[in-house]
């Protein structure tokens, strides 16, 4: 993935950019217009305007303004200063401020009302919980905060688009997600961001902490690293572990990518899909959809095809891509491998597939375009493809974890479930295709809103049936994750 860019004027102006603008305005007829109009044709979008107070002189008014990148609101605010009628009092970031001070808090759920409560929530009486979970310490799901809680791990290796950003920095995303956590499945999620990249550390350091929480949710961590970390956390854990950047990110693809295909009237089997990218995210969806019943599927990278035998700028992950996928050997650029495709996954950079590459595929295809914030394509400038998604919130048919990884951690941890297997996260993905209705289907909905309240317990209860129907031991719950990760180890060692 490339390093998201600060700003991109190309882009729609939007929440993300949103401005709070104070300013005093001469009190006279039609100020207020010219003012909008100057906003407007440096390229603003106008949200609330507001009345703070008012004199004989002038009015002063709190005005939000959305833009489509830092340096384009720089340009709407040095507009603004030009005008001799008009004072800029203050100027408010509102993404800045829904941060200040963070994005969550700890709450007791009992609350401490007399002496006799405090003796039984506190010493003495909650040593007679301690006891009884010594005894039994199964009822540690029961009697504590563990069956409805999660680590949010990250080493802040591969923040969002953003790269190597270190823990400080990583710590507003994995609030967040702890936000949406709550928000979406009624889930206590904390953020752990820690101060190593060593394997190892990480590793030692989650075993260690794991008693508090119900399911271990990796972010952000890069790639091959992620693939070892998630491994050996599910051999030595007895609590579910997901790289969400891999298996949340699979989940929803394949939920979109099978309500697509029925627009289409095409097979899951029988198309062939090309996959823009090789890292974390791209082995993740590759291996998901060939558990799925995907057969054909070519992976490209910068170099183009990634195919068995190939000698140059490959690692693990490559290895373990071209060992499983491009059964019929293409060797060539991405835009020889798109000739005639069905479908195009986009998981890399802006620009890996030009629009007259994409113009190549077969008919009614299906191009998912899902670099973050920039895809690889802009859907204007592909009306040809039948099916278009991306991974932002401003154009239909977002491909966005949050509709898979609530449901999943809900339904494994309510199943007890000590591993999260490729037939949990298949039963997610159909949940979430199986939410949007066979009426409204269509090239743009084919994927549930994050907002819609049917898809967590959808999902949920999906995954818990797919847990409980398969026997818990050890031998039974080694996932098809945990080979892949085997197998990226093993390559990486030859």
């Amino acid at each position: 993935m490339g390093k998201t860019p600060r700003a991109d004027s190309s882009f729609k102006p939007s929440s993300q950019f949103s401005l709070i603008v104070r300013v005093r305005i001469v009190d006279r007829p039609g100020m207020l217009g010219k003012l909008t109009s100057v906003i407007g044709r440096a390229g603003g979008s106008l949200g609330t305007i507001e009345l703070v107070s008012s004199s004989d002189q002038a009015l002063v008014r709190d005005i939000v303004v959305n833009s489509a990148s830092e340096s384009q609101a720089g340009r709407i605010l040095n507009a603004i200063r030009r005008l001799s009628y008009v004072e800029i009092i203050s100027v408010s970031d509102q993404t800045f401020l829904l941060h200040r001070g963070g994005k969550i808090e700890v709450e007791p759920t009992r609350p401490i009302r007399t002496r006799e409560e405090l003796s039984m929530i506190y010493t003495p009486g909650v040593g007679r919980v301690s006891l009884a979970i010594h005894d039994r310490p199964a009822s540690v799901w029961d009697y504590t905060i563990k069956g409805r809680t999660v680590a949010i791990v990250t080493d802040g290796s591969a923040v969002l688009g953003l790269g190597n950003m270190g823990p400080e920095a990583a710590l507003p995303v994995m609030e967040g997600k702890a936000v949406l956590f709550k928000a979406f499945a009624g889930l206590n999620a904390f953020p752990i961001c820690l101060k190593t990249q060593d394997v190892g550390e990480i590793v030692a350091t989650v075993e260690r902490i794991a008693p508090v929480f119900g399911g271990i949710n990796l972010e952000d961590i890069s790639a091959p690293r992620c693939f070892e970390i998630e491994r050996e956390l599910r051999k030595r854990l007895d609590i579910p572990v997901m790289h969400d950047d891999q298996h949340g990110t699979a989940v929803v693809v394949l939920a979109g990518l099978l309500n697509a295909l029925k627009l289409v009237g095409k097979r899951l089997s029988a198309v062939r899909i090309v996959v823009s990218g090789a890292g974390a995210a791209a082995v993740g969806v590759s291996q998901l959809l060939m558990e799925a019943g995907a057969k054909d599927i070519i992976a490209c990278d910068r170099e183009g095809a990634i195919y068995e035998g190939r000698g140059e700028h490959m690692n693990p992950a490559k290895e373990w891509l071209a060992q499983r996928t491009n059964l019929r050997r293409f060797k060539g650029p991405i835009g020889g491998a798109l000739k005639g495709a069905d479908v195009f996954l986009g998981l890399s950079t802006p620009g890996a597939a030009t629009p007259a590459e994409l113009k190549r595929m077969s008919r009614d295809s299906i191009v998912f375009a899902m670099a973050n914030p920039t895809p690889e394509v802009m859907p204007e400038q592909i009306p040809f493809a039948r099916v278009v998604a991306t991974g932002r919130s401003d154009y239909p048919n977002q491909i966005n974890n949050a509709l898979a990884f609530p449901g999943v951690f809900k339904g494994a941890m309510a199943a007890r479930s000590k591993r999260i297997s490729s037939e949990m996260l298949i039963a997610a993905a159909n949940a979430i295709a199986e939410v949007v209705p066979a009426a409204s289907l269509g090239p743009h909905h084919i994927i549930p809103s994050i907002f819609d309240d049917a898809v967590c317990p959808a999902v949920a209860e999906a995954v818990a049936e797919a847990a409980g129907g398969r026997k818990r031991d050890a031998g039974a719950e080694v996932l098809a994750a945990g080979r892949l990760a085997e197998a990226l180890t093993s390559s990486r060692s030859r």
